[in-house]
């Protein structure tokens, strides 16, 4: 919805050995034992040189409060200097928790205010998902 509205280039983080559980607990405890440990997993791809881009929206998924550590892998690989991201994160009632400002300490750039997304709403409400989209982008210039 966001690139759509924005006609922004996308590249998906993706781990590069996945085999995480598809089951929700089991993910969970995965992703809290990756968080505890500090976890750098591998992602595959590379993105879009950085130098082309002055604002990144950064998704992610709210696990335990933050981001799946594959995103820490991508930030530490790339130069987020004079860079504005714009983060946006699904959850099931955790909302935003700390993850814009573990953004902007892990990269060093501006970060705009950041748009929480229920999961179930991202799924299956996709209308009430894309208004608040629409809503954010607004709201952060866009």
């Amino acid at each position: 919805m966001i690139a759509d509205a924005t006609n922004a280039d996308v590249f998906e983080v993706k781990v590069k050995n996945d085999n995480y559980p598809t089951a929700y607990k089991a993910l969970t405890e995965v992703a809290l034992q990756e968080k505890k440990s500090g976890a750098r997993p591998e992602y595959v791809g590379e993105a879009p040189d950085f130098d082309n881009y002055d604002v990144i929206f950064v998704g992610t998924p709210n696990w335990w409060s933050d981001m799946p550590m594959v995103l820490y892998t991508f930030i530490e690989a790339h130069n987020w200097q004079n860079k504005t991201v714009a983060p946006f994160v699904t959850h099931e009632g955790s909302g935003l928790s700390s993850i814009p400002e573990k953004i902007r300490s892990a990269t060093g750039a501006n970060v705009t205010d950041g748009l929480a997304v229920y999961g179930h709403d991202a799924q299956n409400n996709r209308e009430k998902a894309n208004k608040a989209v629409q809503n954010w982008l607004k709201e952060i210039g866009f």
